[in-house]
């Protein structure tokens, strides 16, 4: 322990993580998926939406009438599936990345007045909070896409709303155990204003639980992106996003079945990766877990 605080915070929270092997693939699953994403053009051998006529439903390889031309096989319209998973990962990363800006950012700032703010306006802040939590996220999801139209851009604005919730609660949890402390009331006696004493003083102190809050919250974006997907209110075909891929197999999954696993698989292995991931952050990041 004494070595890993030697070595600075950046040695000290990789001491921590790494005690977890879970977290430890996690993260470097993640990172395959993030270098698929931004490379995908260049790692797909055939354009995603290249239709091969003369190769519908085309099982994998390794299996009886499969072509190494397609390794893991085409789908009901001849499209190489290797080529629509890869680009599908760039869609899934976008809509991660994007959702937890969004909702990471209008959550943190509404907690912090909220934590802030006279006790009227934190009841207001909250009150709506805990309306927009009291439906089921994907129906309310659901519901918002239905009002702005079926796309991945207003998914991903739904989403993003429906995550923002858990980002006001965390934050101002931790801006009320915060704004007590010795620290926050000398730089207010000092005469600091209320943005630095938000933005500079209190903030910093409060992002370790709020980084673990948005790795989960970029697996829940991907399994909610791919749920409205699915159900046809998401991407819309023919763009390779993974509940868009599953919803346009289904009907082919005793016949093909490698048109419905595949997608399924590279969400699950996804999703269960960046929990992981998020499991260490929470380890190496909360002192009252951080084992000695």
């Amino acid at each position: 322990m004494s070595v890993a605080l030697r070595q600075g915070p950046l040695g000290e929270f990789w001491y921590y993580f790494r005690e977890n092997r879970g977290a430890v693939i996690g993260l470097w699953v993640f990172a395959a998926f993030a270098f698929v994403a931004l490379f995908a053009p260049l790692l797909a051998p055939y354009d995603p939406t290249q239709q091969f006529r003369q190769s519908v439903l085309l099982p994998p390889a390794w299996i009886a009438g499969g072509d190494w031309a397609f390794p893991l096989g085409t789908d009901p319209l001849g499209r190489d599936m290797l080529s629509r998973l890869i680009h599908g990962a760039r869609y899934s990363f976008f809509v991660g990345i994007v959702v937890v800006v969004v909702a990471a950012s209008g959550g943190i700032l509404l907690g912090l007045i909220a934590g802030f703010a006279p006790k009227w306006l934190d009841s207001l802040i909250m009150r709506l909070m805990d309306v927009i939590l009291a439906f089921p996220s994907l129906l309310l999801a659901l519901v918002l896409v239905a009002i702005l139209g079926p796309s991945l851009t207003n998914a991903m604005i739904a989403i993003a709303l429906v995550l923002q919730p858990h980002y006001v609660r965390l934050t101002r949890a931790s801006v009320l155990s915060e704004r007590t402390r010795d620290y926050v009331v000398s730089a207010r006696v000092a005469g600091a204003r209320l943005p630095r004493l938000m933005f500079v003083t209190v903030l910093p102190n409060c992002l370790a639980p709020i980084i673990v809050q948005a790795a989960l919250s970029f697996s829940t974006a991907i399994l909610d992106a791919a749920a409205l997907g699915f159900l046809g209110m998401g991407a819309q075909p023919p763009t390779p996003e993974w509940g868009t891929m599953l919803a346009e197999a289904r009907e082919f999954i005793l016949r093909a079945w490698w048109v419905v696993t595949f997608p399924g698989v590279a969400i699950l292995v996804t999703v269960l990766a960046i929990n992981l991931m998020g499991d260490g952050l929470r380890d190496a990041l909360d002192p009252k877990l951080k084992r000695s």
